[in-house]
């Protein structure tokens, strides 16, 4: 069992979204939708990335893993290249589409004259940090 498969099977709602990618709820806060990417590259590493904001050591931890886990065991010698962008842009506009939906409804409620109450406010707010997210995911 790869590292990927182990991950994989301690989440829930995965769906497999290219080559050794897929999605899934992220197991690191209470995910209602698929807010969670995951790769597996050619030399064995799982990259996760939460677009709601998780960092990886919360997503690991609330699956009983380490983050060791994650990365196959170093040979001596073995002097990997950093990924220059680990998520596809495809992935991170999959993963912020209904963040975009609250923007606008925020949008359309403000250009009729109605005010955002503050949970709302608060809502538009983290819309922004999560498509800001994506995109740094995304390595845009």
């Amino acid at each position: 069992m790869t590292a990927a498969d182990t991950l994989i099977s301690k989440l829930d709602k995965v769906k497999r979204t290219g080559k050794d990618r897929y999605s899934a709820c992220c197991p690191a806060h209470d995910d209602k939708g698929p807010s969670l990417s995951i790769r597996e590259t050619d030399d064995g590493r799982v990259l996760v990335h939460c677009f709601a904001g998780c960092s990886v050591h919360e997503i690991v931890q609330a699956v009983g893993l380490e983050l060791s886990d994650l990365f196959p065991p170093r040979l001596a010698g073995d002097h990997a290249r950093p990924e220059r962008r680990p998520f596809p842009a495809t992935d991170a506009l999959r993963a912020v589409s209904f963040e975009a939906i609250v923007v606008c409804a925020a949008a359309a409620a403000l250009a009729t004259g109605e005010p955002l109450s503050a949970v709302d406010r608060e809502r538009l707010l983290q819309a922004g940090e999560r498509i800001q997210s994506a995109l740094s995911g995304a390595g845009l």
